[in-house]
């Protein structure tokens, strides 16, 4: 690898301990305003020092992240369906290379969606993605997406992994399933599960556990962090089993205690 692409990688995955906690913000780009991330500025602000990267699209980045900001930018640049439309699958590049440099991205996100009747046009689109970015030192990031039809069992997402990862995809974000371990033993680069719909915390938490006990490098929440009561409170705790090596009852033990403290917080102020 050069040089450029070996630290935009180490910035994203950290080297001393080969983990990633990647905050997800891009929801917008098919699902419109979710809930709780309507106003994307807000949500942002206090969680961006406790993750190692966000993924973001660049309308958001650039309207609600801080220029000043030394977190790395995981850039979304597919997109072209909402999900009012027809098939989420048809998706296209929708952001130039030109553009994620002058975003300064650390890496380019895109979705793949093997098995959907867009399989071709996602795959190709990845494969000629992972040119271009080369020719710049900048690493791309699959998203193997699944659709209602599409399960999340290991023999599919193993194939999915191990399409993006021979495309040249140099980090893949994937689902948890049974069998994960299968999934990261078959595929040949890091693998960051998704945090999917929202869940309740100590569920949530487990899922962070086991992906990491599982093979995974890290995981990308976004949902479960931000639509949770307590998102500062969520994120340090998600950290702590990322980074810190606790198990679930331990980081529970802190979200639970680091929510309290918030709770009283704002019932002072409001005194």
């Amino acid at each position: 690898m050069d040089w450029g692409l070996k630290n935009r990688l180490s910035n994203i995955i950290k080297p001393q301990n080969n983990r990633a906690l990647m905050l997800a913000v891009d929801h917008g780009y098919f699902l419109g305003p979710t809930e709780k991330l309507e106003n994307p500025k807000n949500v942002i602000a206090p969680l961006l020092k406790y993750c190692d990267s966000l993924m973001v699209t660049r309308g958001v980045q650039r309207t609600s992240v801080p220029a000043t900001t030394s977190t790395p930018m995981v850039l979304r640049v597919s997109g072209g369906s909402s999900i009012i439309g027809e098939d989420l699958s048809q998706e296209d590049i929708t952001v130039s290379i030109q553009d994620a440099i002058r975003l300064n991205a650390s890496a380019l996100a895109m979705s793949i969606f093997v098995g959907s009747k867009y399989e071709y046009q996602t795959i190709v689109n990845l494969g000629k993605l992972v040119s271009e970015a080369e020719q710049y030192g900048i690493p791309v990031l699959a998203v193997t997406a699944v659709g209602k039809e599409l399960g999340k069992d290991a023999r599919y997402l193993s194939l999915a992994c191990r399409v993006a990862a021979e495309q040249g995809a140099h980090i893949v974000k994937t689902y948890y399933c049974d069998n994960f371990e299968k999934v990261v033993e078959s595929c040949p680069v890091p693998i960051i599960v998704a945090g999917g719909k929202k869940i309740p915390e100590r569920d949530a938490l487990q899922l962070t556990y086991n992906s990491i006990k599982g093979g995974a490098v890290g995981v990308d929440m976004g949902r479960n962090i931000w639509q949770s009561e307590h998102p500062v409170a969520m994120i340090r705790a998600v950290r702590a089993i990322v980074h810190g090596n606790l198990n679930v009852e331990q980081a529970f033990n802190l979200y639970k205690k680091l929510a309290n403290e918030n709770s009283k917080n704002k019932q002072k102020n409001k005194d």
